[in-house]
């Protein structure tokens, strides 16, 4: 399997590090967190990934504006893109997955769902 790499944008530390445990499990990636959107738009435009995993929450950029940014940039728009929140109304859910998102979990979460996803968005069986 290729190294896969995944972008985390977070503002928690705690909430980083439970999402970085239940993708420890996928053999071949690399991690590189951010604790918020613009942050993660930065590494974004340093180095290349194969997802984006973002909460909704965040100072300084929210992870809905870190996706319309995403979507709208020709260079990014296919990379897929996983929310973790704690937004559980279905109003959070339609608008997230209508700025571009691919899957939308909410918090608290489990690390066989956020692995089980990951390897669905990034096509591992």
């Amino acid at each position: 399997m290729p190294d896969l790499k995944i972008l985390v944008v977070e503002d928690s530390p705690t909430m980083r590090q439970l999402i970085f445990f239940a993708l420890k499990r996928m053999k071949g990636i690399e991690i590189v967190e951010a604790a918020d959107g613009v942050e993660g738009l930065k590494k974004l435009n340093s180095q290349s990934f194969d997802l984006i995993i973002t909460d909704i929450n965040m100072p300084v950029m929210d992870g809905l504006k870190l996706i319309s940014l995403v979507r709208r940039d020709v260079k990014y728009r296919t990379i897929p893109i996983m929310i973790i929140t704690t937004e559980g109304g279905a109003e959070d859910r339609e608008r997230a997955l209508a700025l571009g998102a691919d899957a939308y979990i909410t918090k608290p979460i489990q690390a066989g769902n956020v692995l089980d996803t990951a390897k669905s968005l990034l096509g591992i069986p």
